[in-house]
């Protein structure tokens, strides 16, 4: 028996897997593109390792790709074998794998919640709850996760800094702007790597409409990204959506192609459809024609991998920017697969069945029908579901974009109210944010 980075029991076959675990935990709280290979190696060597196995599982689940599920639930199924000769908290977490393999997320949630009460410093629990809560669009959640379990943490653990980042993180996205900034910058100062503490600030300084300060502070810690994921990508289009902020549509551009959609990349050229990518380059492009700006033939590699993906339905939020792609190259007949591949999803019994359904659908069938050349009736689709968008997931400022269809949607039919409604939206989550209001044309406060 070994005790992982915060003094858990983990029944491992080895000190050697035992610290490959705990080696894959430190790059998964530092977002690292190597995260898994420390333990990933000691599985090809090890394989009966069941909380391995199932972190295996775990990561492979976060990349939100129907695709990959074959391969956490191989994960899953070694780790089920074993599972029996190891601690009743692993055996949870085996348990919660498995509901997540199954499309019953929910499951998953209370099952890392009550692990979470019981030994409250465990650290996958938390972060992974934090993280699926945010693509689930309650952000609640994620700050009642954090206070929960506060208490019994400390600057002592290794895991401290990841917590601090998830605290800022949370009350940006519940508009807690003033009471976040300090715990991000504390995670900073730490960490000047801390990638997920970074972008929270980065988010607090968006949300203000603070873009100098917003461009000088991810400017300054640039150099130490070397190391990160995909999360990196997403920090570049942050510092855009500044530059957007300032008006420059040049330099949004011209990070689009050099930083968080440079396709010679290789992070781009190891995953080249990665959701969070495809969300970060069909909202800026989508942000950029709406602006005037000439964006040339970019739309059509994002298509590519939309029409790719039809029928994925596991990252509600990225399905309506994968509509969008659809729908720019002028792929009709794609959208219209692609809709009726997320109705056949709707009517499963996966847990996100019902938003997919609910809310990603119609908003999908309304981009159709904007596309077409039916404004007001698609505003008509997403009229009733517009105050259930953030149900999709994602943040405020990557909601933003959606709100931005539904107003440009209003406007073109001359339904001004409809149009006000978004405004409004807008006022109560952007007290300042200033990429959102030069889209809008929004007087800044």
């Amino acid at each position: 028996m070994s005790n992982d980075l915060h003094g858990l029991p983990v029944t491992a076959p080895s000190a050697t897997a035992a610290a490959a675990l705990d080696a894959t935990l430190h790059r998964y709280l530092a977002y690292r593109a190597d995260t898994p290979q420390p333990l990933f190696a000691a599985l090809e060597a090890e394989p009966d390792f069941a909380l391995g196995q199932c972190v295996k599982g775990y990561l492979t689940m976060l990349g939100f790709k129907q695709a990959s599920v074959p391969g956490a639930r191989a994960a899953l199924q070694i780790a089920q074998r074993v599972a029996d000769r190891t601690t009743e908290r692993e055996r949870m977490h085996v348990a919660a794998l498995q509901a997540w393999v199954d499309g019953h997320v929910e499951r998953t949630l209370a099952l890392w919640a009550q692990i979470q009460r019981e030994h409250p410093t465990d650290l996958l629990a938390f972060r992974l709850a934090h993280f699926v809560h945010f693509w689930l669009g309650r952000p609640g959640a994620m700050l009642a996760s954090v206070e929960q379990v506060r208490p019994r943490w400390s600057p002592e653990l290794p895991g401290w800094g990841a917590l601090l980042s998830c605290h800022c993180f949370a009350l940006e996205e519940c508009d807690r702007h003033d009471e976040a900034e300090p715990h991000g910058r504390a995670a900073v100062a730490l960490n000047p790597a801390d990638l997920w503490g970074t972008h929270a600030v980065a988010h607090v300084l968006e949300m203000q409409g603070r873009a100098a300060d917003g461009i000088a502070w991810l400017e300054s810690l640039a150099p130490h990204w070397a190391a990160g994921n995909n999360l990196v990508h997403h920090l570049w289009w942050h510092r855009a959506l500044m530059h957007l902020g300032q008006g420059d549509t040049a330099a949004m551009l011209h990070l689009y192609d050099t930083r968080f959609r440079d396709l010679s990349a290789p992070l781009t050229r190891a995953q080249p459809d990665v959701y969070i990518d495809l969300q970060n380059a069909a909202s800026a492009l989508y942000r950029l024609q709406h602006l005037g700006v000439d964006v040339g033939d970019r739309w059509r590699e994002l298509a590519d991998h939309a029409e790719a993906r039809i029928g994925d339905c596991l990252s509600a939020f990225t399905l309506p920017h994968l509509m969008m792609a659809l729908l720019a190259d002028g792929r009709m007949d794609a959208a219209r697969r692609m809709t009726e591949a997320m109705q056949a999803f709707a009517a499963g019994g996966d847990d996100q069945a019902k938003v997919v359904g609910e809310v990603a659908l119609p908003l999908a069938l309304a981009m159709r029908d904007a596309a077409e050349g039916r404004p007001a009736d698609a505003v008509a689709r997403v009229r009733p579901v517009f105050h259930r968008l953030p149900e999709l997931g994602g943040s405020h400022a990557q909601q933003e974009v959606l709100a931005l269809f539904h107003w440009r949607a209003a406007r073109v039919a001359g339904l001004e109210a409809d149009a006000q409604v978004v405004r409004a939206w807008v006022d109560r989550h952007f007290v300042g944010g200033i990429a959102a209001r030069r889209v809008f044309g929004v007087p800044a406060h």
